[in-house]
Formats: structure tokens, sequence, C-alpha cells
């Protein structure tokens, strides 16, 4: 929610640089929904928001080019491989002198990343500590749930979600818009959980780890994922307009995905498998008008 000045003329607008989980996918069964791991750029008007550092975050990076501010603010999920793995190929933000990545991390307690990310990115493991690039790294923690509130003005609210060394959940507010990034998660029983519920209420979209068919679950419970089936009980009961789907499983295809999505839609024909470079935008409404939800513009980014 960005409280003052111009930006609040302009709308929400998210992009997914990254949907994968876990690992990486490649070859020609996954072209058309991406192999990179997490990364989704979030603009509150002109305002910029990255969540997570997967491979994703190479490509985000490559495609701005000098375009990006100088400040860059990193919301990390959690810390797990897949979400950090690319921090290092954010180029060219991490080659320009004059660039601060500030992160953010709520699942240590109230720690930031600094300690585990300089024990990951160093020898043996890495060929270089990250600050011997030449951007400035700040690193923020904080606990989940709590909100952030940024120098300009900016907040974004934070739940924590159940995962294996839990993970944070955020919601940005912009225009009159809302959106919510819940992932990585583990539904809970009876769901949906009330706090998670409340968190995304009446949200204009809300992206969803939807990484196992119900098939595959049972054999995977307590690994700290979902499906899309509970993406759209949560959805359905919170007024929700549309579902991203992401944390996709590695090995399903194109295809597969493709089925799933329309399987998806004859229940909540507001929901899609969120595919990279896929951007979504939500035109600004004004505050005192009544509140009308109006179709997101969609498309690809070249």
């Amino acid at each position: 929610m960005i409280t003052r000045g111009p930006l609040m003329e302009a709308g929400l607008t998210l992009r997914f640089w990254g949907v994968r989980g876990s690992t990486c996918a490649s070859g020609p069964e996954f072209v058309e929904f991406g192999g990179h791991t997490p990364c989704v750029e979030v603009r509150c008007g002109e305002r910029l928001f990255v969540i997570d550092a997967g491979t994703g975050i190479n490509a985000f990076g490559a495609h701005h080019r000098d375009r990006l501010p100088q400040r860059v603010d990193l919301l990390l999920s959690h810390l797990h491989l897949d979400h950090v793995g690319g921090l290092p190929f954010m180029k060219p933000a991490v080659l320009d002198p004059s660039r601060e990545i500030h992160t953010w991390c709520g699942n240590l307690d109230g720690a930031s990343a600094a300690e585990p990310l300089g024990r990951l990115f160093s020898p043996p493991l890495f060929p270089i500590t990250l600050d011997v690039l030449p951007a400035r790294f700040v690193h923020h923690g904080f606990r989940a749930g709590e909100s952030l509130t940024f120098p300009d003005g900016a907040v974004v609210d934070t739940i924590p979600l159940e995962h294996p060394q839990g993970a944070t959940g955020y919601r940005f507010r912009h225009g009159g818009r809302t959106a919510c990034y819940i992932s990585d998660l583990e539904h809970s029983e009876p769901w949906p959980d009330p706090n998670l519920l409340s968190f995304v209420q009446g949200a204009d979209l809300v992206i969803y780890d939807g990484m196992f068919t119900q098939g595959e679950y049972p054999a995977c419970r307590g690994w700290g994922h979902s499906t899309w089936q509970k993406g759209v009980e949560l959805c359905q009961a919170g007024g929700v307009g549309r579902l991203a789907i992401v944390h996709l499983y590695p090995q399903h295809t194109d295809a597969l995905l493709r089925e799933l999505e329309g399987q998806m839609q004859a229940e909540m024909p507001g929901a899609f498998v969120a595919r990279e470079r896929q951007e979504i935008s939500f035109a600004a409404v004004a505050a005192a008008s009544p509140r009308r939800r109006r179709a997101p513009r969609i498309a690809a980014v070249a």
C-alpha cells in the first residue's frame, strides 16, 4: 500500500519470472510454462518489489537491464535453495556499485538472512562471497506476521506459513487493489485456515502453491506444499477474484499443466497456472468509489 504521492494513480502489476519449485525443469515438454525456480516482480505503480531469488531472478535482471531502481527490495519467502539460488546472478543489479539490494526475511525469528546467505555463497560451495560483488547488500530480519513499512511510505503485510523451517506470505495493497503471495505452504486440516482466509479476503489475486496433484499429495504430506484444489477452496471462501498457481512440480509437463488448468477453471474461471514472463495488471480504482471488480489485463512479456 502506498499511502501518498503520484504512484497512487497507477495500478498493481505482477510478472512471473520463475514458477517451478524445488528444481528447474528443461526440455521440449517444459516450454509453455517455463523451467525457472521462483521469482515474481510486483509493481505498486512504479514502486518495485521482487519476491524470491530463484533462478528466475536472472531473467528478471536481464530483461530490465539498466531500468531497475538504485534500491531493490527483495522479499524472501524463505531460504531454501530454489528460492535464493539465483541471487548472485541478478545482473546487472549486482554489477552496479551504486546499487543497494535489500533482502527481507521473516522466518528466522527476527534474524536477517545475512548469516545463512553468507554460508551458502562462500567457498567451497560458491567461488566468492556476496560482499565481493559491486552492489551493496543490506539484510533485514522480521517476524512473519508483522507489517513492513518502507522509507517511501510503502507497506507490505506478512503472514507465517506452514513449511519446514517456516515461510512467509506477503500481501500488497495499492490503488484500491490487493495481491497476495502464498508459497510455500502445507494446507491445514480443517481448511481454509482462518488466519490465512482473513489475510487473502477480497484480494484481486492470490498466488498459491499448487505443487502437487491430489493423487501425488498423500505421499508428499509434510513436505510443505499444497494442491490447486486447496487454492480454489481458499479463494472461493475468501471472495478472491483470480488465482495463480505456482511452485510447479518440475516433472509436470506442459500437457499435464494445461489439463490441470482446465480442471481448475471448471471450478473457478478466474484461476490459471502461471507461466514464465506472464504479466497480470489491475487498474487502480478510486478509493471513494464503490468497489467494482474489473477484469485484469493479462499478457506475456516479450
